[in-house]
């Protein structure tokens, strides 16, 4: 069996999984080469979290940090008319799908003696790196936007974590991490290959939840693509074990005021294009950048899938409207919930399809919108 190992796809160079390291020595981001999937029998049944998948890991994870991620709900409710399977990804311990990534990443660093870590997030990712730094008893800082809603805030300093508010762009929290990082490990989840084999298995988790076959489509809120590598890599790898016969379609829901993989992706190119962006009420997809673009733009084209850039009237009122079912989400991830509804109803997927919405976050992260959206003082 072929070891498996870094590799920056760019420029053609691996790396040790044995050795510390977020990226390449050319500044790209890293990918894991030699990697296989699972079958059924492989599946450790008997645990219920993400890590029920570790024989799909890089067998180099021996210490594991978990908190019970993973094995999230997969609902059949109606939403505008039309049915369609809901993955609740709040139901993870700090309320958002990036405790996937962050019980793998944080399992390595762990076991490669990392002490201490900074990472740049809009509040879901440092929340999950924050709260799994301390099941791992790692020191952790947070770089975070200004803007950032004070329930993240207080989430992630309530798991010790230091944090550091940054005025300015996602772009301006980035760079003051990088310079942080000159003095303690950049575990980055944007950045890091490890998170990515966290949120593969959500795709996993999809193909069991439906009895193990896959989906028609999966629509995924989408900033930096994270969601979108994860399945893609999962079933890419399921189908390269003939244990599904073609890969999911697979959607990104951006909001038009922050959508570049969108105009990317529309404009038939694989490089960032620049484009007007504006604040927007889905906070966790605000990425003007993001690092993964093109390996997103690959995956969204390799499935035969594409991209959906909503109003900002149309993610809140589809908030409104999955609370009102009893969903309590944040904006980020309504933002599916919209994008399944408009593709439906242009065409692009069929009602009798088996269609996955992804909410990847919970409603009780963003009080602050509910208040003002129902007039509550």
């Amino acid at each position: 069996m072929v070891e498996p190992m870094l590799i920056d796809e760019k420029a053609g160079v691996k790396y040790s999984i044995d050795v510390p390291r977020w990226c390449s020595d050319e500044r790209n981001p890293l990918s894991i080469s030699g990697l296989h999937g699972i079958t059924e029998c492989q599946i450790d049944k008997k645990e219920r979290s993400i890590w029920r998948y570790r024989n799909a890991f890089p067998k180099n994870i021996f210490t594991k940090v978990s908190l019970g991620e993973g094995c999230t709900p997969l609902i059949n409710m109606e939403f505008g008319g039309y049915n369609a399977l809901f993955k609740l990804e709040w139901f993870a311990p700090t309320g958002s799908f990036k405790d996937r990534g962050a019980s793998i990443m944080m399992s390595l660093l762990k076991h490669q003696n990392i002490n201490e870590v900074v990472e740049d997030s809009s509040g879901n990712g440092g929340a999950a790196i924050a709260a799994y730094g301390a099941a791992a008893e790692i020191k952790v800082n947070i770089v975070a936007p200004e803007s950032t809603s004070a329930a993240k805030i207080a989430q992630i300093k309530s798991y010790g974590a230091e944090i550091h508010l940054i005025p300015g762009t996602r772009e301006d929290t980035e760079s003051a991490a990088l310079k942080m990082a000159e003095n303690c490990f950049y575990a980055s989840h944007n950045w890091h290959p490890f998170f990515l084999q966290g949120t593969k298995t959500l795709g996993y988790e999809l193909w069991e939840d439906l009895n193990f076959t896959a989906p028609d489509n999966v629509i995924i809120p989408t900033g930096a693509g994270s969601n979108v590598l994860g399945c893609d890599i999962a079933f890419q790898e399921l189908k390269a074990m003939r244990l599904i016969s073609k890969l999911p379609r697979l959607f990104a829901a951006q909001p038009r005021n922050c959508s570049p993989i969108n105009t990317a992706f529309r404009a038939g190119v694989n490089s960032h294009i620049e484009d007007s962006f504006s604040s927007t009420i889905a906070e966790g997809t605000a990425i003007k950048r993001p690092i993964r673009l093109n390996s997103v733009l690959n995956a969204l084209r390799r499935s035969s899938g594409g991209t959906i850039a909503l109003e900002e009237n149309t993610i809140a009122q589809a908030t409104l409207d999955l609370a009102a079912k009893g969903l309590y989400a944040e904006p980020t991830c309504a933002t599916a919930a919209a994008a399944f509804y408009e593709l439906v109803n242009d065409g692009t997927i069929k009602p009798e399809e088996t269609t996955v919405v992804i909410l990847t976050g919970t409603g009780l992260k963003v009080t602050n919108f509910y208040q003002q959206s129902l007039g509550i003082s």
